[in-house]
């Protein structure tokens, strides 16, 4: 075929030339220019002399070849960073956590390769928050509560929890709410502040250790307990109240540690004396028995002697403790005055009844010994009489 005669450079698609090889020749030439336009090189046409010479492109070569090491050189450079003694980073590879690295400078392959995040573990923050709650014996109580935390744990505190110190935040009220909800408003106000914060920490510490947040609680403090205005003057009757009740009861108590002694005196003073009156007349009754038995035996042996011995003596206990008057019946029957007024004065106490049974006691020997005296002639003729 006529188009496919050597020669001819032609083809069927046209009548043109093959032009391929000068077109990408002169797409380079033109590519050379605008590069050395860039980097401050000078054009084909310019006063440097001709852009095609070989010269002039080892030239520029080698510009842009210094410029691109210097790109790199500076883009390396941006992964240089420096960790305080306080301070961990954490590095990550496309977004993958890759390392922890310590204190001092460090480098790592710069972004969009790697990133790190500085996080320091040393320092001790701190928040406080104001809220109401309710006790368990349903009363209102606004606390203040401060908590301090210092993130103890990079990797954790930058990967597990999106937002660990909100986390804090909600964790603690949800704590402060749990303890004071289960202790009285007494316990809150007054001697548990010191209890109430150690049981919050450790509540606040057990749950963020089991969201593995990375955060370590150091301190909880109670700065402010107190009743809402709107209750405040129930609240300062209560507290009246109360405080009368304790005083109360440290008088009670002061009365009683007073009163216990010395009843407990008196209740052994009168075991002690119902001891000895149980004694006295134990002693009296077997006394007695012995002095009957005694003047049994003395009746036996002389009874009308016995008899008149006792009748001789109960007149004399009779009359002996009685005021007299004698009168002489024989004489003249004139109209007699007793002086009442003066007998009343000088008439003597009579005698107890143990005084009585001391005096026959004590005169009963003597029967006995006037009894065994007596004749057993005369004891017959007592018994013959009879």
């Amino acid at each position: 075929m006529a188009w496919n005669d050597p020669g001819r450079n032609r083809s069927p698609w046209g009548n043109r030339p093959d032009r391929g090889t000068a077109d990408l020749d002169e797409a380079l030439r033109n590519l050379q220019r605008r590069l050395s336009g860039i980097f401050g090189g000078r054009g084909a046409g310019g006063a440097g002399g001709d852009g095609d010479t070989p010269g002039g492109g080892a030239i520029r070569g080698f510009g842009a070849g210094t410029v691109v090491l210097v790109l790199l050189a500076i883009w390396a450079a941006t992964g240089l960073y420096k960790v305080d003694a306080a301070e961990r980073a954490v590095v990550t590879r496309f977004g993958q956590y890759v390392a922890t690295t310590e204190p001092g400078l460090r480098w790592h392959m710069p972004w969009p390769i790697e990133a790190r995040q500085i996080i320091n573990v040393g320092n001790v923050e701190g928040f406080s928050d104001q809220t109401r709650m309710l006790t368990s014996d349903e009363n209102l109580v606004d606390i203040n509560i401060a908590v301090q935390y210092r993130r103890a744990e990079a990797k954790p505190y930058a990967f597990v929890v999106r937002d660990p110190e909100s986390t804090l935040g909600e964790v603690s009220e949800s704590a402060i709410r749990e303890i004071v909800g289960r202790s009285t408003l007494d316990f809150v106000l007054e001697e548990g502040r010191q209890e109430i914060a150690a049981r919050t920490k450790e509540l606040i510490q057990r749950t963020l250790d089991s969201y593995n947040t990375g955060i370590e609680v150091t301190s909880v403090n109670l700065q402010g307990v107190a009743v809402p205005e709107q209750v405040s003057s129930a609240q300062r009757d209560a507290i009246k109240a109360r405080e009368d009740k304790e005083r109360l009861a440290l008088e009670a108590q002061a009365y009683a540690n007073d009163i216990l002694p010395k009843a407990r005196g008196s209740a052994a003073r009168q075991v002690e004396d119902a001891q000895a009156y149980r004694s006295r007349l134990i002693a009296d009754a077997e006394g007695e028995a012995q002095r009957f038995t005694k003047l049994l035996e003395a009746y036996e042996r002389a009874p009308g002697v016995t008899r008149q011995r006792l009748y001789l003596e109960t007149v004399e206990e009779v009359l002996g403790n009685t005021s007299k008057v004698f009168v002489d019946t024989k004489g003249p029957g004139n109209m007699l005055y007793l002086p009442l007024d003066r007998l009343t004065e000088k008439r003597t106490p009579a005698l107890t009844v143990d005084e009585q049974r001391q005096s026959a006691a004590a005169r009963a020997p003597a029967m006995t010994e006037e009894a065994a005296a007596e004749s057993p002639t005369d004891a017959r003729r007592e018994r013959g009489s009879r």
